[in-house]
């Protein structure tokens, strides 16, 4: 019989037959908000894929399939199904799990997914985002080596009170860094589990370090890798605001075909006005985390006298 754990994260109980140990196990007798639970996809999936198709989207439902490793189904926000390949890694079959089914799930259930890290500073939730590879993990460890606490890294949740204040809820107390970024900060990769396929990508537990409360979000900061020397940051003004929060929306093309779109445009136009908005460009060539670190908490010390 295979057993089911009960955990927590992004602010919902999850019933699961798969274990999760990335997540915090929670007793199991509290409500479910969502199921994970194995199920053979093969046939449903040879009948509405495309050829050279790995997702099919539907308003109802998204179906992705990944060679070698899984066929997995979001359905209604509340359920996902997995179809494990024999040939695959657990380790592998988590990452889509924790990453591109949480995402899918979140939006169904009208939770802006946006895809960076989340660090606490004076008790509100800054959002650095950026393209895969600008630096958002190591720029939010940065953070941490200083004592500030993570409230999610790689997809940050995001509702609205009724009030349309942005909140950030809690994903999960992990980080995933780069080889060269443990190196920057003295940290030893033989303690760490290697990301699959990631060989020089670690998973870094941060539970000493985990916000686990929701809190306001003040500001988002898009992270732009470039090949100046020079480090640049300025305010993302007026319609570019909303433009950089569907840019960096996790898994933003599941937004048009799962019906969606009218819902995150009304969303994120709520949300523009109620917190900061800048872009950091920061040099490819040398290692800025240190420096940008210093930028922005100088910006957050400014803005708070502002207020």
């Amino acid at each position: 019989m295979t057993e089911v754990k009960t955990y927590t994260a992004f602010g919902l109980h999850i019933l699961s037959e798969i274990t999760l140990p990335e997540l915090v196990q929670t007793n199991q007798h509290v409500s479910r908000d969502i199921v994970i639970r194995e199920n053979d996809l093969r046939s449903l999936w040879h009948e509405l894929a495309q050829q050279n198709e790995y997702f099919h989207i539907q308003q109802d439902f998204i179906l992705f399939h990944v060679p070698n490793v899984a066929i997995f189904q979001m359905k209604n926000g509340n359920e996902i199904l997995v179809s494990p390949m024999s040939e695959a890694d657990p380790d592998q079959v988590r990452l889509y799990i924790l990453g591109t089914c949480m995402g899918a799930i979140l939006l169904q259930r009208k939770i802006l997914p946006l895809h960076g890290s989340a660090i606490m500073i004076d008790n509100k939730a800054y959002a650095i985002v950026g393209k895969s590879g600008a630096g958002k993990s190591t720029l939010a460890s940065a953070f941490l080596n200083r004592g500030y606490y993570l409230l999610s890294d790689d997809v940050i949740p995001v509702t609205l009170t009724e009030h349309n204040t942005p909140i950030v809820t809690p994903a999960y107390p992990q980080q995933k860094l780069w080889l060269e970024s443990l190196n920057q900060f003295g940290m030893k990769s033989d303690g760490y589990r290697p990301i699959i396929d990631r060989e020089t990508k670690f998973a870094i537990p941060v539970s000493t370090q985990f916000a686990d409360q929701p809190v306001q979000l003040a500001g988002v900061i898009e992270l732009v890798k470039t090949d100046n020397n020079e480090i640049e940051f300025k305010p993302i003004r007026n319609l570019e605001r909303l433009q950089t929060l569907f840019t960096h929306t996790y898994r933003k093309f599941f937004v048009t075909p799962a019906g969606l779109m009218e819902w995150h445009f009304d969303m994120t136009a709520k949300m523009v006005n109620k917190i900061e908005m800048y872009q950091l460009r920061r040099p490819e060539a040398r290692f800025t985390a240190h420096e940008l670190t210093d930028l922005i908490l100088s910006t957050v010390s400014k803005e708070e006298k502002a207020l």
